[in-house]
């Protein structure tokens, strides 16, 4: 269990700029909040067309620098060995999970969205040990459910709020690789993500009210937590599953994930030292030349890469594919096997 929120969770106030970064991400996601929730009062929505469009703005432009960052700074004080070995397994991770998108496109896609949930789930806790606190989850279980409730927003309440959408772009994905839906989730969608929903809702509930019994009632920690579960939830429910997922990832999880770089850096400056500018320059763009060389590969592989009605919702079910398999060995590798630090260090 990790107790790295002691030492930094009891500062009275976060100082500059980590507390605007985390406040920017509270405030982002509650300002969406409200206005789609305003906008659903009124009966107005926005054209798939456009959520699309800011999808790929969202998670093109703003959040895939960010996963390279991650890496970059894991790997950037470990030397060479390490380094080889980390990037060999990235690599080995990829190609399997590509192979597993060939011959099992549904388990694979299942694989990927529970990637998705581990992603957010684990790198928020992570993020709550660091500047928020987690005094009030005493317990390994207690920290594994945090992590399943808030990484579980991301896609159990979208499938329930939003379910038509949700199903209609997980066809799309799957038909990249000729899968298809099949089970409880084609024949029955409205009663399979109905039982989704009750699960989750108890989950919540048993997470919120054992932090409760277990932290000594109503702490600081405890109440921040409440209030980002709840926000997360709301966010999922009232923005567009398209936009929602698409502005999550750099309003939500790379902004708070750099200031819990911000912090740890404070923590352990001599880890900033050693490193040149040219060696840091040529890390970057390996790996840039490294996430283009899978995307090719994918296009070439994948039997219909641009799937759906129109090039728009194809660009976003490839891309939505691409970073699945690109996710999984940055949870997989970067954090779950790197037992010295991780990507979301926290000292």
């Amino acid at each position: 269990m990790s107790t790295g929120s002691v030492s930094h969770a009891n500062r009275p106030l976060l100082e500059e700029p980590e507390r605007v970064a985390m406040n920017a991400s509270r405030i982002a996601l509650l300002v969406l909040t409200v206005a789609f929730a305003g906008l659903y009062a009124t009966g107005t929505e926005l054209t798939l067309r456009t959520q699309m469009l800011v999808y790929l703005v969202g998670m093109v432009a703003l959040n895939l620098p960010h996963g390279g960052y991650e890496h970059f700074s894991n790997l950037r004080r470990r030397g060479l060995p390490f380094g080889a070995r980390y990037v060999v397994l990235y690599l080995a991770f990829v190609g399997g999970f590509v192979g597993l998108f060939v011959v099992a496109p549904l388990p694979a896609l299942a694989l990927a969205f529970a990637t998705a949930v581990a992603k957010g789930g684990h790198g928020d806790l992570h993020v709550m040990d660091a500047l928020v606190g987690t005094d009030h989850l005493v317990s390994r279980p207690q920290r594994a459910l945090a992590a399943l409730v808030r990484g579980g927003a991301v896609m159990l309440v979208p499938a329930v709020a939003w379910t038509e959408t949700f199903y209609g772009f997980t066809g799309y994905m799957l038909t990249v690789f000729d899968g298809a839906l099949v089970g409880p989730a084609a024949t029955s969608p409205e009663a399979f993500t109905t039982a989704i929903g009750a699960a989750y809702g108890l989950g919540v509930a048993l997470h919120l009210g054992g932090g409760l019994a277990t932290g000594g009632g109503v702490t600081r920690s405890w109440l921040l937590d409440a209030f980002e579960t709840l926000l997360l939830v709301a966010y999922f429910a009232f923005v567009p599953v398209v936009i929602a997922i698409g502005l999550y990832f750099p309003l939500w999880y790379s902004l708070r994930q750099s200031a819990r770089s911000m912090v740890v850096e404070e923590e352990r400056p001599s880890r900033t030292e050693g490193v040149s500018v040219v060696m840091a320059w040529g890390v970057l763009v390996v790996g840039a030349l490294v996430t283009a060389l899978v995307a090719t590969s994918l296009w070439v592989i994948a039997p219909n890469p641009l799937p759906g009605g129109s090039l728009l919702s194809g660009a976003v079910a490839f891309y939505t594919i691409f970073v699945c398999i690109i996710a999984l060995p940055h949870v997989v590798v970067g954090e779950w096997l790197d037992f010295g630090r991780g990507i979301w260090y926290v000292p």
